[in-house]
């Protein structure tokens, strides 16, 4: 412990009256030599008026103080040790902190746990859990990957330009069930990342298709791919 600690114990304990009659003289005198002990006693007296402030006053009867004298005169207040641990045992000092730096440890820790949970739901949701890689089939060149995510979302990303005439529209469609046939779930003028409207659907799973159509500027008139196949692929499960 060092010098100054000692001092700060040291006021703390002789404003809480603990000290034994010499440790009590003593210390009144060095607050009347030593500045920088009268103000740690100061600040000690501060800092302890807050807690008889929320102290309800309450009178002592007679029969406490005939107690409190007959204890003391059976039972004298033996010397304080000056061992390093019961130094420590008896700081108010290195009690505070140690409990300050327990509560701010735990509220560390607890902001740590959370903002590492957090990250982790972060980087999920980032990641597909499905992805489908769009070819064209004859020049086996990929032309958009389609993404699905776990909360339900799927978009569509070009990975090349795609040229649309000004009458035309790319019309992209899922196929998850042959029974059912393919639907529409998206329709853009011109080659850009799109979040694909599957709401209305089962939950996008393996192995289902995606293609791109080339259709009428308003889109299909049936209900179904009529122009030629630009692009397509099916899902597969992201690594």
């Amino acid at each position: 412990m060092t010098q100054n600690s000692g001092k700060n114990t040291l006021a703390a304990e002789f404003v809480l009256g603990l000290l034994d009659a010499k440790a009590q003289a003593d210390a009144e005198r060095r607050i009347a030599t030593d500045a920088v002990f009268a103000r740690e006693v100061e600040q000690w007296r501060t800092r302890f008026a807050e807690f008889d402030q929320t102290a309800d006053q309450m009178a002592a009867d007679e029969g406490l103080w005939q107690r409190i004298e007959f204890s003391t005169q059976q039972a004298p207040r033996p010397e304080k040790s000056e061992g390093v641990w019961t130094t420590l045992w008896n700081s108010l000092t290195a009690w505070r902190t140690a409990t300050a730096f327990a509560a701010v440890t735990a509220v560390t820790l607890g902001f740590v746990s959370v903002a590492s949970m957090q990250f982790a739901r972060d980087v999920a949701a980032r990641k597909p859990v499905y992805v489908a890689i769009l070819v064209n089939d004859n020049t086996k060149d990929a032309g958009a990957v389609v993404n699905a995510f776990a909360d339900g979302r799927v978009e569509m990303i070009p990975l090349t330009d795609i040229n649309v005439p000004d009458d035309k529209a790319l019309e992209i469609w899922t196929l998850w069930d042959r029974s059912v046939g393919p639907r529409s779930v998206g329709l853009i003028d011109k080659s850009r990342s799109i979040r694909l409207n599957l709401d209305a659907l089962p939950k996008t799973g393996e192995n289902q298709l995606f293609e791109i159509t080339l259709e009428p500027k308003t889109g299909s008139p049936i209900g179904r791919p009529t122009g030629p196949i630009l692009f397509k692929g099916t899902t597969s499960r992201a690594l």
